[in-house]
């Protein structure tokens, strides 16, 4: 397919995305997206092109948004200008909420801003443009939708959550189980005798292993919103020598392989967490996976990278290409909220091609650690719960999907509040 036709796919698909279920058929037969003033009268609605996929334009600095943004209506939008008129019987809308919806969707950015990264090689979310715009807890393409809906006289649905995804990372998976973490132990100070009795211990009093505790909390919520709607995901790493992918743990090993029995009695659906290092050489996501495959006898197809560290946009291509169907890596790790600009699961773009990809890219609303590390947003406790509460709204607005992120080393008794908090967003999204 040429580059031409890529993106003009593309673009379609995004007015179909934004439009949502039109129960009159595609969006493109409503909606235009055209400069050309005599095709304006074959649709009901047609959106300016501001020139950022021109030839060259697309992928130059002069695609940059400039600070401060405009609004239309109250939603900030990156290209265009907010005229909104009537030609006809066309509403024709100056505000290029296609371009601007792409350079969200596609992490645009990242292709531009090379040069920015933090030490793990991530884009980082304080550099970000809806972090840098003020409103990176706002779901903002989802709001376009909502204009163009109101443009069409499509009445909008009653609010509600479509799905919740609660996913729970294999990082630490326990406390003091092998001969490394008694050595650990010893060294810092620890009596080995101590240490060598925990590591005798029953699986079920090891501190880190709050995975049951997370799975009761997880099934109170399916009782009530159906499985359907809510799901439980955890991702276990199969791969990685680095070290940041430490402690490396034994997918065939007794333990590892009592959680993963624990996972098929709550109905837990397992996917992988690709290493630091596959994130770093993303070739070696395939081999991980054929990793896991082998361990627990199942097909994987879900998959989050450990640290969140899908660096550059492009290398999702090697999701795709290891048979991986539905990513959540895409959250920043420094700020909760829209990364994507959305709160809805949206096919992956290649920004460097613009290729629309079948890999479904689900939104990572909230992850643990971003709310209370001090090298990140550093909330208190009662800040953490009320921004919770704010996106979970918003997600709730905007019809979407709320995907969540604990790790069991952050339900501990005692570490700090995210045990407590956990519980309390669960409790908020029963009520």
């Amino acid at each position: 397919m040429e580059a031409k036709e890529r993106m003009t796919e593309t673009i379609r698909y995004i007015l179909r995305f934004m439009v949502g279920e039109h129960p009159a058929g595609d969006a493109d037969r409503f909606v235009g997206y055209t400069s050309d003033e005599s095709l304006f009268s074959d649709y009901k609605v047609v959106i300016v092109p501001s020139g950022f996929f021109n030839s060259g334009v697309y992928g130059t600095a002069q695609t940059m948004p400039s600070l401060p943004l405009m609004n239309i209506d109250g939603a900030p939008f990156l290209f265009g200008t907010p005229e909104v008129e009537r030609v006809g019987d066309t509403i024709v809308v100056r505000a290029d909420l296609v371009a601007s919806a792409y350079f969200l969707l596609s992490r645009y950015e990242e292709i531009l801003r090379r040069d920015v990264r933090d030490e793990h090689g991530r884009f980082p979310g304080r550099e970000s443009l809806p972090q840098r715009a003020g409103f990176i807890d706002r779901p903002v393409v989802d709001e376009y939708g909502k204009l163009i809906r109101r443009w069409l006289n499509i009445s909008e649905s009653v609010p509600f959550i479509r799905e919740i995804n609660l996913t729970h990372d294999v990082d630490v998976p326990f406390s003091g189980r092998s001969w490394r973490s008694v050595a650990r132990k010893t060294l810092s100070g620890r009596n080995p005798a101590v240490a060598i009795r925990e590591k005798y211990l029953p699986l079920e009093r090891d501190p880190y292993y709050t995975f049951p505790w997370m799975f009761e909390q997880n099934k109170k919520l399916q009782g009530i919103v159906g499985a359907g709607r809510c799901r439980s995901f955890l991702f276990f790493r199969a791969g990685g020598k680095v070290r940041q992918d430490r402690p490396y743990y034994n997918l065939r090993g007794k333990d590892i392989q009592s959680l993963y029995s624990l996972c098929k009695q709550y109905d837990v659906t397992v996917g992988l967490h690709s290493s630091y290092q596959a994130g770093q050489e993303p070739s070696l996501i395939l081999p991980e996976k054929k990793n896991l495959e082998d361990a627990f006898g199942i097909e994987i197809r879900h998959n989050r990278h450990h640290f969140l560290s899908a660096r550059e946009p492009e290398d999702m291509e090697y999701l795709e290409k290891a048979g991986i169907t539905d990513d959540y890596t895409i959250g920043y790790a420094g700020v909760a909220g829209f990364r994507l600009g959305t709160s809805r699961p949206v096919r992956y773009i290649n920004p460097v091609t613009g290729r629309l990809s079948a890999l479904m890219l689900h939104p990572l609303t909230v992850m643990d650690g971003t709310l209370s590390e001090a090298k990140y947003m550093n909330l208190a406790s009662g800040q953490a719960e009320e921004y919770c509460k704010k996106l979970i709204r918003n997600v709730r607005n905007a019809n979407g999907e709320l995907t969540l992120l604990w790790h069991n080393t952050s339900a501990v008794e005692g570490y700090g509040y995210l045990r407590d908090l956990y519980r309390t967003i669960i409790n908020y999204l029963l009520s």
